[in-house]
């Protein structure tokens, strides 16, 4: 792979001009695609099978008028005051008017004014669902009842969730990766070059997924997510590359020679990290939930794009930007014999002088304490992972101020949470006699389950076959407590004869979408760590090597689980990341965060162990092979994990909590796994095994393929020109 990636760098960079053109063409034409072709996202979150979707593909079929959006309109009197059937009217006439509304339903004919009368709930029905609402409905209904005086009225509801958009905030992720390349390369334009890089194989896969949004079902947190690791991966792999073309260069090889073993040597680690994020990435499908998979795979799709303009485009930038990649001290020097060369790594001091290799060489010395405290740190911080709570998000943990989080505070002021978690249970019949009795029937039977609140009476379809009985709980929607009551209620009508009854709800879909991503992570984490052992095997040649390099990846996962977990569930510091409420995490988000941390613990593991592999095969001591592993490496991991942290730490300052979350479990489990497992707690490992880190019996050694990430096969075959090139100021 080493040869054939070698020989694609010395094209890109012969060939720059017309691999440049080539693609700016495929950006010009993705971006027209996604300009005629884009589409609405998707907030729904669904999945296929379970009895709330089983219901609602019901009443999409029975009960049209009731399945689509709904809104909630909160109305309140002043402090002492009791509201009347004339105040409410215009409130509810006006609902009425909106475009799209099937029926705004009076809270005094539905009983929904709360006991001491201050407060009432108007109900508004849509046609459509909530990807078929406009912004011009959706203001509509936002206006309704604004102008009635002495009333405070609050509009709520699924219509009002706002889609989460990228804004301003994440440009300063961004900065801040270009200041760390800047001081990391000393060079402006090699910086720029290399976040010029990332920022294309970014926009021509945002203008890729957009194109297809049309056609495939987008939910609202797939962009978001593939613009995240885009950015991310896209740096980190033009970082690795475009450092050891500046090493080759610095050693006084042809720029050509340079970025053609650069892409062969610093690519090929490219391929198989980028790789590992792919799989992990589209892997997600195992779970069988499809905005997972969708998320998933557009994730991978940039994530692939990233590799490949890495691979063909950087060297071609390489080309333009000739000696100018190097700081300019550097670009004076002739004829620098490639063993006096100044490293990249060491900013032009002699290697073992380096903080690099100082660090390597303390590691050695106090591997069983740095063991001992790294494995007991990373397993206190865990431990809140016990009490972890997942749910889909609701408009509790919305932003202070936004419209639907004033409708559910005033809602649960007047009415109590239960009212802001509603069921629907839904009784199908073969007949209108049998439908009626085995909804009294049901209803006698919720009433008496413990968590229930009250039992609306049934609303009839035209053919009297199907009947909606709303049921409201005493919690709210993602209490532990109203997770009970479902299934309490799910047992109690489980035996009514007549007709099936299934129940749903956003609170119900929440709650079953939740369990089938529960019982997929085992499932999923067990196929990841397996992975990791197989390709990770293949790559070193070694057991120990992977085997501790999944174990290290669990302790990662623990760490930021828990970590994330005692900020965004429990609270604390919560005000720090700007959070306002904290309550459960978003159910995805444990499935995701290992797919995703998984691929980047690999990046990280390939790009430090290769090189000690590399050395210990050329006759190097283990010890010594270690600390040169690390020398080598420590500042371009040190600056990939800054980078990554920084762009993942951008996506913190959004207000929608879902993306808030997930931009910081990944930055805080980057920085874990870079600077105490990868960086600290492998070597010390590495250096208490020694040799027996590479062992790999024979037999297994014979089947493996030779994937020769290192480039030894290329080093043997081109070997390196004796007579280094004149470096010339430019």
């Amino acid at each position: 792979m080493a040869i054939l990636l070698y020989r694609l760098g010395r094209f890109s960079f012969r060939r720059r001009g017309r691999v440049l053109a080539l693609w700016l063409l495929l950006l010009a034409l993705l971006g027209g695609g996604a300009a005629a072709f884009s589409g609405p996202t998707t907030s729904k979150f669904s999945i296929p099978g379970t009895e709330s979707q089983k219901a609602l593909d019901s009443l999409a079929r029975e009960f049209p008028q009731a399945s689509g959006a709904t809104g909630t309109i909160v109305i309140a009197a002043p402090e002492g005051g009791k509201l009347t059937p004339a105040a409410v009217a215009p409130v509810t006439e006006e609902a009425a008017k909106v475009p799209g509304v099937v029926a705004a339903v009076d809270p005094f004919a539905s009983k929904a004014v709360s006991q001491d009368g201050r407060y009432a709930l108007v109900q508004v029905q849509f046609t459509s669902g909530v990807d078929g609402i406009t912004d011009a409905q959706r203001e509509a209904f936002r206006e309704a009842g604004s102008s009635v005086a002495d009333l405070r009225v609050e509009h709520g509801g699924e219509i009002m969730r706002g889609v989460p958009e990228v804004g301003s905030t994440e440009a300063l992720g961004v900065a801040v990766a270009a200041l760390v390349l800047v001081l990391t390369f000393g060079s402006l334009v090699a910086a720029g070059m290399t976040l010029l890089n990332a920022l294309v194989g970014v926009a021509a896969g945002m203008a890729g997924l957009f194109s297809l949004s049309s056609t495939v079902e987008l939910t609202s947190t797939a962009p978001i997510l593939a613009l995240m690791l885009g950015l991310a991966v896209g740096i980190d792999y033009a970082l690795f590359i475009t450092s050891r073309h500046r090493q080759y260069l610095a050693e006084g090889m042809d720029a050509e020679e340079a970025a053609g073993r650069a892409t062969g040597t610093a690519g090929s680690a490219v391929v198989f990290a980028g790789a590992t994020v792919v799989i992990a990435l589209a892997a997600l499908s195992v779970a069988g939930v499809p905005f997972l998979t969708v998320m998933g795979l557009a994730a991978a799709a940039t994530v692939a794009l990233a590799v490949l303009v890495s691979l063909t485009l950087l060297p071609a930038v390489l080309g333009f930007a000739g000696l100018r990649v190097l700081p300019r001290k550097l670009r004076t020097r002739t004829s620098v014999p490639a063993q006096a060369a100044p490293s990249d790594e060491g900013a032009g001091a002699p290697h073992e002088k380096n903080a690099g290799f100082r660090w390597g060489r303390l590691v050695a010395r106090l591997r069983v304490p740095v063991l001992l405290l790294g494995v007991a740190g990373l397993g206190a911080l865990a431990l809140p992972v016990q009490d972890m709570r997942l749910s889909l998000p609701d408009a509790s943990t919305e932003a202070v101020g936004s419209p639907n989080r004033e409708a559910y505070d005033l809602t649960a002021e007047g009415f109590g949470e239960g009212f802001n978690g509603r069921l629907i249970a839904v009784v199908s019949g073969d007949d209108a006699r049998s439908t009626q009795v085995a909804a009294k029937e049901a209803t006698t039977l919720i009433t008496a389950t413990e968590g229930v609140l009250a039992v609306a009476a049934p609303q009839m379809n035209e053919k009297g076959t199907t009947a909606l009985l709303a049921v409201v709980p005493k919690t709210g929607p993602t209490d532990a407590a109203t997770e009970e009551t479902v299934h309490a209620i799910r047992d109690r009508v489980a035996d009514v004869k007549g007709a099936s009854i299934a129940l749903t709800g956003a609170t119900a879909v929440g709650i079953d979408v939740s369990e089938k991503l529960a019982d997929a992570l085992p499932v999923y984490l067990l196929l990841v760590v397996g992975l990791s052992v197989l390709l990770l095997m293949l790559v070193f040649r070694s057991f120990l090597v992977p085997v501790k390099a999944a174990l290290g990846f669990l302790l990662t996962i623990g760490a930021t689980f828990g970590i994330t977990v005692a900020i965004f569930q429990e609270g604390h510091l919560a005000s720090l990341v700007g959070l306002d409420t904290p309550g459960p995490l978003v159910s995805f988000l444990p499935i995701l965060l290992i797919g995703i941390l998984f691929g980047l613990a690999m990046d990280y593991e390939v790009f430090l162990v290769s090189r000690m592999r590399e050395d210990f095969v050329h006759g190097a001591d283990a010890r010594e092979a270690v600390i040169s592993g690390v020398g080598h490496n420590a500042r371009v991991v040190t600056a990939a994990a800054v980078i990554m942290t920084a762009v993942f730490g951008g996506f913190v300052l959004m207000q929608d909590p879902v993306i808030k979350s997930m931009g910081f479990a990944l930055a805080i489990g980057v920085l874990i796994d870079a600077f105490v497992v990868r960086m600290a707690l492998v070597p010390a490992l590495m250096h208490l095994v020694g040799r027996a880190a590479w062992w790999l019996p024979r037999a297994v050694d014979r089947a493996l393929p030779d994937l020769d990430i290192e480039g030894e096969r290329l080093h043997s075959r081109i070997p390196v020109p004796e007579r280094p090139v004149e470096l010339v100021k430019t």
